[in-house]
C-alpha cells in the first residue's frame, strides 16, 4: 500500500471484518460484541509520514477518548497501515503510546493494547497460533476505557480464563482455518 494512497474506507472495512470474523466471530474478546454493535468503537486511519507524527495522531486520539461520552465512543483504534511493518519496531513504539497515556495523566482511565500482523508473544515462535489473538491486518493501537474494561471483566465469569480459551480456540482452527476465514497467516501474504 503506497503511504501517499491510504484508502481509509478500505483500511477500515478490513478491519472492521476482522473483528466481525476473528475478534468476535471466535470470541477472541468476549467483550468486543457489546461495543461493536453499539457503533462505539471509533475508527481512526493514521497517515502520519513518520513516528512523531503517529505520537501526535495518538495524543489527539487520547485526548478525544478521555473526554468523550462513553455512549458515543467507548474504545478506539489508531490503526497505521503503512509506517510501522517490523513487529519488534512496532513492539518498541508501544512502550513510547503507554507513556503518552502517563503523560496525559490519563493513568488509570485508559489504557492501550496492540495488535499487528506480524505480533508475537514473548517466548514464543513466528507462527505459533497463539499469537494470531493479536494478529490485526495493520499495527494498531487499541485505546480502551479502563472502567468499560473492569465492568466487563466483573460480569463476565472467569476473565481471567480468556487467554488459555482463545488458545484452544485457534490451535482447533489452524493456520489453515485462519485463512479459511479470509486471513493471511504470514505478514505479507496474500489471503486465498
Amino acid at each position: 500500500m503506497n503511504q501517499d494512497r491510504v484508502n481509509h474506507d478500505e483500511v477500515i472495512a478490513t478491519m472492521r471484518l476482522w473483528l466481525e470474523k476473528a475478534v468476535i466471530g471466535l470470541n477472541l474478546c468476549p467483550f468486543a460484541k457489546g461495543v461493536y454493535v453499539k457503533n462505539q468503537v471509533r475508527f481512526v486511519v493514521s497517515e502520519a509520514r513518520h513516528l512523531d507524527g503517529f505520537l501526535e495522531d495518538l495524543d489527539r486520539e487520547l485526548d478525544l477518548l478521555a473526554a468523550a461520552d462513553p455512549a458515543q465512543i467507548d474504545t478506539t483504534l489508531l490503526i497505521h497501515p503503512t509506517l510501522m511493518p517490523d513487529f519488534l519496531e512496532f513492539n518498541d513504539f508501544t512502550v513510547l503510546a503507554e507513556a503518552a497515556v502517563e503523560e496525559h495523566g490519563l493513568e488509570g482511565i485508559l489504557q492501550v493494547a496492540s495488535f499487528h500482523p506480524a505480533f508475537q508473544f514473548a517466548d514464543t515462535e513466528p507462527e505459533d497460533i497463539g499469537n494470531y489473538t493479536n494478529r490485526a491486518p495493520y499495527p494498531t493501537l487499541h485505546l480502551i476505557r479502563e472502567e468499560s474494561l473492569s465492568r466487563a471483566v466483573a460480569a463476565y465469569p472467569d476473565a481471567e480464563a480468556i487467554y488459555g480459551r482463545n488458545i484452544e480456540t485457534l490451535e482447533k482452527l489452524g493456520i489453515a482455518g485462519w485463512r479459511a476465514l479470509g486471513f493471511s497467516a504470514r505478514p505479507g501474504e496474500t489471503p486465498e
